[in-house]
């Protein structure tokens, strides 16, 4: 309080600005084509580098927690459900009887050979991934997804799978493409030239697997992509998954196989018996992930 002249007290005002104690508003977009896409607020920028390839980064996120960033186009998070690393994984898994076997292309941040060294039937689990630098930030910043790297059966190859598939005479039971989208060297790993050399390099009843992209942003790339498996390959099936980091949320595989089919080759009693602790496969997501919306029947020509 204060004393004036004219004997009244006046309340002195304390200046402070509460809109200014917390001024950090970073937002990162990933958008398609310039148009629409996912916006994601940043607590903090953990580590950006570039390596030979691309440039990578790993933000701290309000909502999916810490996330990999690879030329400005989100790869995994911490909170993303695990659920693009368990199907592309799992499904082929439970559907060859005898999963000796499995080749990973891409794949750097570890996740899909997590998933694939929990089950005790693979003997030898091979990634080859092009870009080193990418497994090296991923072990640092996620070690859940890298863990399946210090399996005895895991081998990680620091080449390009083109080449190793085009000069390597060996063949597997399941080929996982866990490749990024088809930009750069990635692009030549969506071709019909190279999905061929793919089939060649598997074994009698051998499974591919590549994630196809998004049904609804992507829909020449996806009819395309279908057009030319079947060409190669006896048995080609879409199944999708709710991602919820990846442009629409909803993501397509394309499982091609020589000669087992998802649904009535699917081991439903290994399933039972090995109790894996998912966040997202299961039984039900196996064989409903093969149900398709119609406007992706019309798209790849399903029947």
């Amino acid at each position: 309080m204060s004393s004036i002249k004219t004997g009244k007290k006046v309340t002195d005002t304390y200046i402070y600005e509460s809109s200014m104690e917390d001024l950090w508003n970073v937002w990162f977009t990933e958008l398609h084509l310039g148009n629409s896409g996912i916006t994601v607020k940043v607590k903090r920028l953990i580590e950006s580098t570039q390596s030979k390839f691309q440039r990578i980064d790993i933000l701290d996120t309000e909502d999916f927690g810490k996330m990999l960033v690879l030329y400005g186009s989100i790869m995994v998070a911490e909170n993303d459900l695990f659920s693009y690393n368990e199907m592309i994984t799992h499904v082929p898994l439970f559907t060859h009887p005898k999963p000796d076997k499995v080749l990973i292309i891409g794949g750097g941040d570890g996740g899909a050979m997590t998933n694939v060294m929990k089950h005790p039937e693979v003997k030898k689990a091979t990634l080859c991934e092009i870009d080193r630098k990418v497994v090296e930030v991923c072990r640092r910043h996620f070690p859940q997804f890298t863990r399946g790297f210090k399996d005895r059966r895991a081998r990680v190859l620091f080449r390009d799978g083109k080449e190793f598939i085009s000069k390597r005479k060996e063949k597997f039971d399941i080929v996982i493409l866990d490749l990024s989208d088809p930009i750069g060297p990635a692009a030549e790993l969506f071709q019909k030239k190279f999905h061929r050399k793919v089939y060649n390099r598997l074994n009698r009843g051998g499974i591919m697997v590549v994630q196809s992209e998004s049904p609804y942003y992507n829909r020449a790339t996806v009819k395309h992509m279908f057009k030319n498996l079947r060409e190669i390959f006896p048995i080609v099936k879409m199944y999708t998954a709710y991602v919820p980091i990846y442009p629409s949320c909803f993501w397509s595989f394309a499982f091609c196989s020589r000669k087992y089919h998802p649904i009535t080759d699917f081991d439903i009693d290994r399933f039972k018996r090995m109790k894996l602790k998912n966040n997202y496969y299961n039984l039900d997501m196996h064989i409903g992930s093969f149900a398709l919306p119609e406007f992706v029947k019309k798209l790849i020509g399903a029947k």
